[in-house]
């Protein structure tokens, strides 16, 4: 292990970078012309991930692929994601994050029209890996060019626009991938990509400036790649396979232990290596750390609340998927409006204000699903919807801006892919910890819900085996039942799983709650390094 002079320089102050590197004057020096091309991408990533879910049974049915080849196309995506974030920001920061943003974008596209063509799930799910590779190529250099474009004061409400772009591509895509699937195909999914794509690739390539780090050429951190991959893939594969495994089972266990020690590992080597793939003075910020943790615990809530709540109005409801998208329609419009608030908030008093509030917003909608039931009327949806909206659209803005806005110009990309990182880490530990979370309490509630609910016990004991489908929100009603009978399966099903869902939401915002404290303790007054 090398021993050379560590970096123990101090943050930078926030400045634009100047000298041969500085972005040019004219076209390709307009921030606001760079944060639209920079908004193409982000779109379709964002897009691309929430519409899959909408496309996978059909996926399952047309390549006849079993669930757990289901689970691939999403944890394939997960773990070459996961893998490479760091290492996108990274290499754009040395290389040149027009580039490398270019790369993504073609990479990306390319690999989505595959997805279309490969015609068998191994193609799909190779494809959709090599997806995440160039997304992650992709999503860190979108704010490592808005951090070398924009000055300091307006970087926030570049950051709130950013936000609102990825807040509304993500909730469009069930009810674009709705209609697609229902009216076109399950390939549709991903050639909508190919327009998009091909749009932000002539206009990026005609407005981005070139920018990237200006210390010169430095030895690359190979083992520092090598290592975080390394760690992160284990981690993320223990997190993925923790509900099929059991979280307290040995495998879990040992695969989180295992990748968790890589990274221990990894951190300590980067303290040692003189120019390290991740500074770890990056961390000496309170913000930049403690946004780091909070966009981990905004997609924890976002993404597993979500699963479940389309769960929820698709299969105990009975909406359509262009149905159940319509009604999260609150949920977007919240989104829209709260990212440029959040970031105008975090301008005028920081981020110690912005992130417990926002945080303190989904406690609320959190908490407001606990009067759900399996009958709830819409008037008992919206208000939750609308503050879960409002609370992720104000984190989102505030996070970005800790952990972006702190870290020096010339670790614009790498900051950029710790938030992405934590995002994507985040993301997937809340659908798979409130996903076992349901699961777990479906399974002790089931019998006594059936059998409460009129079903003869013997019976509602055999269907204490069809857990797994309740956990989903399926109803375990044959044909061949009695109408009186099949009616109280649906009822106690539906109830059994709504058990399920009041213990997620109350795992939820027990943990906003805990991340608004630990926010508004740990966050000093301006909320980033340039205070």
């Amino acid at each position: 292990m090398p021993s050379t002079a560590v970096d123990r320089s101090p943050l930078p102050a926030h400045a634009s970078p100047t000298g041969p590197e500085a972005a040019p004057r004219g076209r390709r020096g307009n921030p606001w012309l760079t944060l639209v091309a920079v908004a193409f991408g982000l779109f379709m990533v964002g897009l691309d991930g929430s519409v899959v879910a909408i496309a996978n049974p059909e996926i399952g049915r047309d390549l006849h692929a079993s669930t757990a080849d289901l689970q691939w196309v999403t944890n394939s995506y997960l773990l070459a994601l996961a893998a490479a974030l760091i290492l996108g920001g990274k290499l754009g920061d040395r290389f040149g994050r027009r580039t490398y943003y270019l790369a993504g974008v073609a990479g990306f596209t390319l690999a989505s029209i595959a997805i279309g063509l490969a015609g068998s799930i191994e193609g799909v799910i190779a494809f959709r890996a090599a997806q995440g590779f160039f997304g992650a190529l992709l999503m860190p250099n979108t704010l490592g060019l808005l951090r070398a474009v924009f000055p300091p004061r307006k970087f926030g409400m570049a950051v709130g626009i950013w936000a609102m772009v990825s807040s509304v591509s993500t909730a469009l895509g069930p009810i674009v991938g709705g209609l697609l699937v229902e009216h076109v195909s399950w390939e549709s999914v991903f050639y909508v990509n190919a327009p998009i794509g091909v749009v932000a690739l002539a206009f990026s390539a005609l407005v981005l400036p070139q920018s990237r780090n200006p210390a010169g050429h430095r030895r690359f951190d190979v083992p520092g790649v090598i290592l975080l991959a390394l760690g992160l893939v284990v981690v993320v594969f223990g997190v993925v396979k923790g509900e099929t495994w059991g979280w307290t089972s040995g495998p879990t266990l040992a695969t989180l232990a295992a990748g968790l020690l890589v990274l221990a590992v990894f951190c300590r080597y980067e303290t040692r290596v003189e120019h390290p793939l991740l500074p770890m003075r990056l961390f000496r910020s309170p913000a930049l750390t403690i946004g780091t943790v909070i966009t981990a615990a905004n997609f924890f809530v976002l993404l597993g609340v979500i699963f479940f709540v389309m769960l929820y109005l698709q299969n105990v409801r009975g909406f359509t998927p262009v149905e159940a998208g319509v009604r999260t329609l609150p949920l977007s419009l919240a989104s829209v409006v709260a990212s440029p608030l959040g970031a105008a908030l975090t301008d005028r008093f920081g981020a110690r204000l912005t992130m417990p509030l926002g945080m303190l917003l989904q406690a609320a909608a959190s908490f407001g699903m606990l009067g759900w039931s399996a009958h709830s009327s819409y008037a008992a949806m919206w208000p939750p919807f609308v503050a879960l909206g409002l609370g992720v659209g104000m984190v989102m803005a505030a996070s970005s801006e800790a952990v972006v806005g702190s870290a020096p110009v010339e670790d614009a990309g790498v900051a950029g892919g710790l938030q992405a990182t934590a995002l994507q880490v985040g993301g997937a530990l809340g659908t798979s910890v409130l996903v076992s979370l349901i699961s777990s309490r479906v399974g002790t509630t089931l019998t006594g819900e059936l059998t409460a609910s009129g079903v003869p016990a013997p019976l509602a004991e055999r269907l204490h085996e069809a857990r797994d489908a309740v956990a989903m929100g399926v109803a375990p009603a044959g044909a061949d039942m009695p109408a009186q009978v099949r009616a109280a399966v649906v009822e106690g099903s539906g109830q059994a799983f709504m058990n399920g869902v009041h213990t997620a939401v109350l795992v939820t915002g027990a943990l906003c709650v805990a991340g608004a404290a630990l926010a508004a303790a740990g966050v000093r007054r301006g909320g980033a390094a340039r205070d």
